[in-house]
């Protein structure tokens, strides 16, 4: 992938396992309008890579996952045609970061704040640092959710803890969003981004179309209405069923089971 180098992707061990990297520690990786571009840019790349099991988002640095946007610069755009185009370009990088076709996951390293929380809710699951906090802080500057957080949060948590949260502009820490089930797993100080990556190992080691048709099942509850849900659900299993994963096993297993009788 081409990436700024405002933002930093790499893979690991696994060619399977995407790492994008907000890479600005020394503002808290706070988004500019570069930083945007190139994070939507990157997220266009992850949906064209074949061979892809499972991504993970981090911040640079221990303080910050991503603070959102750049205060210093977004100061300086004070119309409304600036606001429109700020929240479709990440609005829309959000939708297709949340409809990519494999897990994404947030290994939140420290401070998710604002846009930054907008970002996480769009990862599938989220391991946070036992020091790290995340919080919908955009009332305390007049704002609302403009990337797609408050629908998120409110589809997570529900519409009385969702409204709570948001007008209290309210940071949450590690204990309280694993409570909310906004976090999936508290990771050791420092070692958010290495639990996301054993987790990411887990998915990848698993039938790569059964990881997928799994989140297309669950999105498509989120997104469909509860029958035509269950219908995708039940057109989703036969293919698996004549797979040759569920065959192999099907073979070992009673292979396995003769040789002990």
């Amino acid at each position: 992938m081409t990436i700024s180098t405002l933002l930093q992707a790499h893979d690991l061990e696994n060619p399977g396992i995407a790492v994008l990297t907000f890479n600005r520690p020394e503002a808290h990786n706070a988004l500019t309008t570069e930083t945007m571009i190139a994070f939507a840019e990157a997220v266009d790349s992850l949906a064209a890579q074949d061979g892809l099991c499972a991504v993970i988002l981090t911040g640079a640095g221990e303080k910050a996952f991503c603070s959102g946007a750049d205060i210093a610069e977004m100061a300086a755009l004070t119309s409304e045609a600036d606001a429109i185009d700020m929240i479709t370009r990440m609005g829309e990088a959000l939708i297709k970061l949340e409809r990519l076709p494999v897990p994404v996951i947030a290994a939140i390293n420290g401070h998710a704040l604002g846009g930054g929380a907008e970002i996480a809710m769009a990862c599938d699951l989220r391991i946070i640092d036992a020091g790290a906090r995340l919080g919908f802080v955009q009332i305390r500057r007049g704002l609302i959710p403009g990337w797609g957080g408050g629908q998120r949060l409110l589809r997570q948590v529900g519409y009385g803890r969702a409204i709570d949260i948001l007008l209290r502009g309210q940071v949450l820490n590690a204990d309280e969003l694993v409570a909310l089930g906004l976090a999936t797993e508290i990771a050791t100080h420092g070692q958010a981004l290495i639990s996301a990556v054993l987790r990411a190992r887990e998915i990848a080691a698993q039938d790569a179309e059964a990881v997928r048709a799994m989140k297309v099942l669950l999105q498509a509850g989120l997104n469909h209405p509860y029958h035509d849900a269950l219908m995708m659900e039940r057109a989703l299993f036969p293919p698996l069923w004549a797979g040759e994963t569920r065959l192999s096993s099907m073979r070992s297993f009673l292979k396995e089971k003769g040789t002990r009788e």
